[in-house]
């Protein structure tokens, strides 16, 4: 038993070598995995001399059959029956082997093809659903002993931030003076299904939550007014629980968004009149300039509409839009009052970074350029990731856990998921590098 133990741990000490950054400079190589809520993602990711190359990205989503949106037991059976599977399909897309990889990089597939071993594996550590995390980290522990590489736990929410920073790396053109990479500090409107928060970036692991929701995310708040909002039939028809971007859909749809009417002021905020139905949503916390989110009230608002009244359709056709103009509203706004704040700290922003499922919404694309535009921050520059990058990915885990790998994080393998893990720095948690389980060795 003593031999035993003793031989676990030179390995142990073996799997945290760090890779040595001449490596770093000329190729990195990972596995990424994403489990944190219904999508059961994989992708294959490189960097090399800069530039960024995903070999592979696929998801398999729950199917969440009891529409009421996600049915935990649901997403936990379907992480389980899919994850392996799509492992195993992702390691044919590994990049072939090159003649002078040596042997301890080379991977032999069943098919008999040999690929290059990913240099380490990233994968989802939180926040998240604890039992669908844990099918991901499992996963990922095996592999990474398994293949005797090390392994990097990423905070899905930095993963997003992220998100942007990958998509410049992937530019064909890499001619610095083009860039659009957001460079350290921006502003970050982490906008999804779980989460709403404004976010100050310092750097990589240095960060600063300058306003969450006190509440319920935008994504809920709005699948909920989906819900309400859209008409039985068009329920009936939808192919997932998405509720938010199909509600979105049901508005907007051949409309010009030119026509839609941006607050050019915080008067113009308070002083919103009724509309020719004789309601309006109000926009959230409009009287107040606290550096916060609240969005519950709205589909209390929708509730109380449709409660009083026979609705045309043209009237929830006003409802819907009405409903995600107060919504956006809310947001700019608060991000105007965050700019300002920083600017009064001595700290000018350039870009706004707006990423998680909801940023892939048109409207909201619109609507925040126009906000900033008309608020005297037309200096500010957006920076949306592909619609296709903007929902749960293992992309963007890869690119994170690249980002941390070269900055010289691992993780150990004794690492729990983790529910619930504030990003910011100045938590009693410690932030991203708080909870444990990180290893920051020199690199070689």
């Amino acid at each position: 038993m003593l031999y035993t133990c003793r031989v676990i741990q030179q390995r142990i000490t073996l799997w945290r070598r760090p890779i040595p950054l001449s490596q770093l400079r000329r190729s990195i190589l990972t596995l990424a995995i994403e489990s944190s809520c219904d999508d059961t993602c994989v992708a294959i990711l490189s960097k090399q001399k800069g530039r960024a190359t995903i070999h592979f990205n696929e998801k398999i989503t729950s199917k969440n059959t009891g529409k009421g949106g996600i049915v935990p037991l649901e997403a936990l059976l379907s992480h389980q029956e899919h994850m392996s599977q799509l492992v195993d399909t992702s390691l044919a897309w590994l990049p072939p082997v090159e003649l002078e990889t040596c042997s301890s990089k080379i991977m032999h597939l069943q098919n008999g093809e040999r690929k290059r071993k990913p240099d380490f594996v990233s994968v989802t550590r939180g926040p998240g659903m604890l039992s669908n995390l844990s099918v991901g980290v499992n996963t990922a522990k095996g592999l990474a002993t398994a293949w005797q590489v090390p392994l990097v736990g990423v905070h899905h929410m930095q993963a997003h931030m992220l998100t942007s920073r990958l998509v410049d790396a992937m530019r064909t053109d890499q001619n610095e003076s083009t860039s659009t990479m957001p460079e350290f500090p921006f502003l970050t409107l982490l906008v999804s299904g779980g989460h709403t928060m404004l976010v100050y970036s310092k750097g990589l692991v240095e960060h600063e939550i300058i306003a969450t929701t006190g509440d319920i995310a935008v994504g809920d708040e709005l699948d909920k007014c989906g819900r309400l909002i859209l008409p039985k039939h068009v329920q009936d028809s939808l192919p997932d629980t998405g509720y938010a971007k199909y509600l979105s859909k049901y508005a907007f749809e051949g409309y010009n968004f030119e026509e839609w009417l941006i607050p050019k002021s915080r008067s113009d905020e308070l002083d919103m009149s009724l509309n020719q139905f004789g309601w309006k949503i109000p926009i959230p916390l409009v009287r107040t300039r606290d550096l916060a989110f609240s969005f519950a009230g709205i589909s209390s608002s929708v509730k109380r509409i449709l409660d009083s009244r026979s609705v045309s359709e043209e009237e929830r056709l006003a409802l819907a839009r009405s409903t995600i103009g107060a919504t956006f509203d809310s947001m700019g706004s608060r991000i105007i009052m965050a700019l300002e704040m920083l600017r009064d700290r001595q700290v000018e922003i350039s870009t706004l970074v707006v990423s998680g499922g909801v940023a892939a919404n048109d409207f909201l694309r619109f609507h925040l350029r126009r906000t900033l535009d008309v608020r005297k921050m037309g200096h500010v520059g957006l920076s949306f990731p592909p619609v296709e990058l903007c929902t749960d990915n293992a992309a963007m885990i890869g690119w994170a856990g690249i980002e941390m790998l070269e900055a010289g994080y691992t993780s150990d393998l004794a690492f729990h998921p983790r529910r619930a893990w504030s990003m910011d720095s100045e938590s009693e948690e410690g932030g991203i590098l708080g909870g444990g389980g990180w290893n920051r060795a020199g690199m070689e």
